[in-house]
This record gives C-alpha cells, structure tokens and sequence, in this order.
C-alpha cells in the first residue's frame, strides 16, 4: 500500500521525516521556524518530513547543532543508516555499480573538461548543474542530495587520495552565476589533505583530454577501474587494459598541468573575479 506522496508508508524518506517532525513538535517549533533555523524555506522542512524529499547530510548536521533541537545525536545516526537506501534510489542503475565502487576505492585520479568533479561540488552549484538543463527530467533535490552523500567518503577517518586535474575553463563557466562560483570556487581552493587539484591553462590548446572527463580508481587489492561518461550514459570500465590506457592519458594530462600551488593561485584569481562581477 502506497501513501498520497508516491512513497511506501514504511519507506527510508517517510521513516526519517516523521522522527524529524516529532523531534521539530517535541521542541515546539514550526517548519518555518526550523526551516530559517538551518537555511531552509519552511516548505522545505514540509516535505522532508513528508517523505517527498530526502533530507541532505547538510541538514541532519544542522539539525543537530541547534540548541533549540534537542536531538541528541538521534536524527544522525538514524540518517547514517538509512544513507544506502536514500543515495541508491537517486541513482540511474548504470551509475549505482560506480558509486559503489567510490566507497571502495583508495585512491581516484580524476580529469574534468568541463565541470567541477562530483566530489567536490557545492550543493548550489550541483543544483544549478540540473535546474538549468534542458533535458533533466528528474528530481533535483533527489540528485543533489545523493551527489552531496557520495562526498562523505572524503571525510571519513581514511580518505582515499584525490588526484584532480580540471581544464581551466571549468573555472570561467557560469554554472549558476556569480555568487555560486565564487562559493565553488574558494571551497575547492581549501580542499582535504590527501586532495590534490591542478588546472591545465587555458593557454595550452590541445591536450589529451578534449575527448572528455574520466576517472580512475585505485583499490586497496591492487586492481582499478575507470568511469567514463557519455551523451546517454555512464560506464564502469574494468578491462586492465582499457583502465591502463586511461591511467597513462591522465599522466599525460598531469605534465600538462601547473604545479599545486600555482593552480590554487589561478583559481584564487578566478574566484576574486566572480565575486567583482
């Protein structure tokens, strides 16, 4: 039997809003008082507890961190188990295979032609990545908040090691204006220890990645394989081979990059520019 939302009465998204409905009226605040309290609308909270949205790590950590929410600690470790059930059902199944394979993986070399790596996007700017394409038919919140989970795997106690390498008009695109680069921008300029990002300029011309973004993964039993997206979809690729020849392309690509430093300079620059603009 199947509730007014569309979602089973019992599922993942239903079970979770209700507990934040009751921890919300047990604390005697409204949706809309909750919703300005971790910069959300009021509607927002609505449908979270609902079960009509999945309610993002962002929130539950706000959640918790509000004196007026009384939770101790319960909408976090409900949320940490029942984060497998939100993030698959967001994912194409061509996709699921790869982002399983993400919580797997040790270490990642990564190039991006076109857009900031998933890993690394702010939730506005992934957002805006969906709301302002044409041929997105999908749930936005459901992607986005799926996108912002697979992140977590950069702040657990053993992060793997990301290696990114990103074509410097990544920087200049306007993937939802001034303001939402500028954010873009300066969080990738203070990324995690074991995250390294480089920019090849623009200046270069031709390299070998205009035929597009890929990654590669490393896991701790000393196999890898590589993601590769398409107009239509994505592909897991685990041929050694193939896996190889993609490895030795993003070496080639890393001798095309600048240094750290003088990356994370660039994209200083770049960052000061969208937030004059």
């Amino acid at each position: 039997m199947r509730g007014g939302n569309g979602d089973a009465a019992g599922s993942p998204r239903v079970v979770f809003g209700r507990v934040v409905r009751h921890c919300r009226e047990q604390a005697g605040l409204s949706q809309e008082q909750l919703g300005a309290l971790v910069y959300l609308t009021g509607d927002m909270v609505a449908k979270i507890e609902r079960g009509k949205r999945t309610a993002s790590e962002k929130f539950v950590i706000d959640c918790e961190a509000l004196p007026e929410l009384p939770t101790n600690g319960t909408l976090r470790v409900l949320w940490e188990q029942l984060r497998e059930s939100f993030t698959g059902r967001s994912f194409p199944g061509w996709f699921a295979d790869w982002a399983s394979k993400e919580g797997e993986a040790v270490k990642f070399r990564w190039f991006e032609l076109a857009l900031i790596p998933g890993l690394l996007q702010t939730e506005e700017y992934a957002t805006a990545l969906l709301r302002d394409r044409i041929g997105f038919n999908g749930d936005v919140d459901e992607v986005v908040a799926a996108r912002m989970a697979r992140q977590a795997i950069l702040s657990r106690d053993d992060p793997p090691e990301l290696f990114v390498i990103i074509d410097e008009n990544v920087l200049h695109r306007p993937v939802g204006g001034p303001e939402v680069m500028a954010a873009q921008l300066k969080q990738i300029t203070q990324p995690a220890s074991r995250t390294i990002l480089r920019v090849i300029p623009e200046g270069t011309g031709v390299h070998d990645g205009l035929q597009g973004a890929f990654t590669v993964a490393d896991f701790a039993d000393g196999t890898s394989a590589a993601y590769l997206e398409s107009g239509l979809r994505g592909m897991v690729i685990q041929d050694s081979d193939d896996v190889a020849a993609l490895a030795a392309t993003w070496d080639r690509l890393a001798a095309e990059a600048l240094p750290r430093s003088a990356s994370l300079k660039l994209i200083e620059e770049v960052a000061d520019k969208w937030n004059q603009s």
